[in-house]
């Protein structure tokens, strides 16, 4: 693999799990972005949000991608939802060469994973929030490189293989 691969999609869309699984695959190193901003910040993205707003987060998201991207070996790296949207983070992934792949993840099987998790998510605290947070992103992750449709029955070693076969 001579390119680095670049995870997103909607928040329950299973990009931290393919991106370890796919990591796993090709035995590289793996970054999942709002990790990094947590062992950094030394606070969560939802931490940051509550605390500071939307804005100053999605400022230290464009920093921590850079820094990911410039000073980091992760061949691949899953985004937070709301980064592909940002249109100065699409430029930094393009600029090095990423390719980057949608999970195209149907709203309901989201909704179902964000309503089971443990994870604050500040930005989707009720359905109708989120679902409409969910089509407002679509067209920003219209422009990644590849699109993979998934479904409840798609294991990420699938997704893997799919992912490796194109």
């Amino acid at each position: 693999m001579n390119r680095r691969i670049v995870i997103v999609g909607f928040m329950g869309s299973g990009k931290t799990t393919l991106a370890e699984a796919l990591g796993r695959k090709l035995g590289c190193d793996v970054t999942d972005l709002d990790s990094f901003i947590t062992e950094g910040e030394g606070r969560s993205p939802a931490e940051i949000i509550a605390q500071a707003g939307e804005p100053e987060f999605r400022e230290v998201e464009t920093v921590a991608l850079r820094d990911v991207l410039e000073n980091n070996k992760a061949q691949v790296i899953a985004l937070g939802g709301g980064a592909w949207a940002n249109e100065a983070n699409r430029a930094l992934v393009a600029a090095h060469g990423c390719l980057s792949v949608w999970l195209d993840t149907p709203f309901e099987l989201c909704w179902e994973r964000i309503a089971s998790s443990e994870t604050v998510r500040p930005l989707a605290p009720d359905r109708v929030t989120a679902e409409k947070l969910y089509h407002d992103r679509k067209e920003s992750y219209r422009l990644s490189e590849r699109q993979m449709k998934v479904s409840s029955e798609d294991s990420p070693n699938a997704l893997v293989e799919k992912i490796l076969n194109r």
